[in-house]
């Protein structure tokens, strides 16, 4: 039985994913995730500008195969155009006695997002229309845009908002709105399928560490990790775009990548401590997202799964109808439920090392699934095969030790018939996924089984 063991172990589902997991050491990525944050936290992100740029150079120090595409002002996508290029350098006010109420340079939230120039002298029932602030958490700064409308103002704590004295307020805002380029980033890792798995993004968040410089982490760690195997059945696309506008420039440059997308996952607030919430795609029953319930089951810990509805992230994109592509949203807390929501209170210290690596953890383990799921037809149909003579049954009956992994195989020879996938059987037995997935290997390991996948969507496994 002590080989029956070994050869579960050295199987491992035949796959360098399963390795890659076993190995996986989530602290020390956890803490390396919290560093690129902890860098990329003071950069002023947007739609457009240079905040993007610098930000994606920082994700192309994790994964060097990260290509940036930059898209011309006017470009058309869809119903949306690429709009001005925005970057901000200075912005305060100052009230009548001198203090210095906002300060781009001591956050950048001070700075409604693409705000346009503006220099002048105002008294405060002129100046209130441009100034924001939450009042249900009086002491922070609101997280406040206006991309496509010109506009401009400042983000101020509610209890300073509320204490501001009559008077001349002078404005400062120098920025630069202008024909420029949306840029994105993107990593493409060619599988011996073309058939994709896609990972989404947004970058257009400044100084907010949960809303998504979690994310965006956890992505490129992500990515570093498969482009490191030695083979991938799948093909990968990594997207960080900015939210919106960016998704949807992405799919109107890249339709034909697009169509080849058969799962994929929109990252987002996974930095927190909250329980892991997953939204299904538009389909509601894809793979994906029976995969992604599969893995929170095998947790064993709380979670929440729940319907897609056309709002939050770029998810509704994908899902659009003209591309229906099998795509759902796997966070922490989701947006809007944390009360640090998009607010300066969002900051690096909401975010723990040991949260960003069991969400990549988490992801992974996803990959793991989709890799591996596969389809089988048993070779010995007609009644159990005898398991003792090929190593895989206990000589000696009555044992309880090693049952779980006889039930597992039992389970896999029955639901072998060439209708069942991994992923089915897995949900069928209740059995962890990982455990059906070594009895499987197991059992093609000795001629009991063959793969029952067509030849144009499946590669076999090795």
């Amino acid at each position: 039985w002590r080989e029956v063991g070994k050869m579960r172990q050295d199987l491992a589902m035949r796959s360098p994913i399963f390795s890659l997991l076993d190995e996986l050491d989530a602290a020390s990525l956890g803490e390396a995730i919290h560093g690129f944050a902890s860098r990329a936290f003071p950069i002023c992100r947007s739609i457009t500008g240079d905040g993007v740029r610098q930000t994606l150079a920082l994700l192309r120090e994790i994964v060097p195969a990260l290509e940036v595409r930059e898209v011309p002002t006017g470009t058309q996508a869809f119903d949306w155009q690429v709009p001005r290029e925005w970057n901000a350098f200075e912005a305060y006010l100052i009230a009548p006695d001198g203090r210095r109420l906002a300060d781009f340079a001591e956050s950048n939230l001070h700075l409604l997002q693409y705000s346009v120039p503006m220099e002048c002298r105002l008294s405060l029932e002129e100046l209130r229309p441009h100034l924001f602030s939450l009042p249900a958490r009086p002491r922070a700064l609101p997280y406040r845009t206006s991309y496509f409308k010109e506009h401009w103002g400042f983000c101020l704590a509610h209890e300073v908002l509320e204490s501001l004295p009559d008077g001349e307020y002078q404005v400062v805002i120098r920025t630069r709105l202008e024909p420029g380029y949306l840029t994105y980033g993107e990593v493409h890792l060619p599988g011996e399928l073309p058939d994709t798995v896609l990972f989404s993004a947004h970058i257009c968040h400044p100084s907010l560490a949960n809303d998504n410089l979690s994310a965006l982490g956890v992505m490129a760690h992500l990515a570093a990790l498969l482009a490191a195997l030695p083979r991938r059945r799948y093909s990968y696309r990594f997207v960080f775009a900015p939210g919106t506008v960016g998704a949807i420039t992405w799919l109107a440059q890249n339709e034909a990548a697009a169509r080849r997308v058969r799962h994929g996952l929109v990252a987002a607030n996974l930095g927190d401590g909250g329980r892991f919430h997953y939204k299904r795609s538009r389909r509601g029953d894809a793979v994906i997202d029976r995969a992604v319930a599969l893995v929170l089951r095998d947790a064993g810990e709380p979670h929440e799964i729940e319907d897609f509805v056309p709002f939050g992230y770029d998810e509704r994109q994908y899902n659009s109808p003209g591309f229906a592509l099998d795509v759902g949203s796997l966070t922490r807390t989701p947006w809007g439920r944390y009360p640090e929501y998009h607010s300066s209170d969002d900051n690096l210290e909401l975010i723990r090392p040991e949260h960003l690596g069991l969400s990549l953890r988490r992801y992974l383990e996803v990959v793991a699934l989709l890799e591996t799921n596969t389809t089988f037809s048993s070779l010995n149909p007609c009644c159990e095969p005898q398991l003792g003579r090929r190593g895989l049954y206990q000589h000696i009956g009555g044992r309880e030790d090693g049952r779980e992994f006889e039930l597992a195989l039992l389970w896999v020879l029955n639901l072998a018939d060439g209708e069942h996938d991994l992923l089915g059987m897995a949900e069928r037995s209740k059995a962890p996924y990982r455990r059906i997935a070594e009895a499987a290997a197991a059992l093609l390991a000795v001629d009991l089984l063959e793969e029952h996948v067509p030849a144009s969507k499946l590669q076999p496994m090795r």
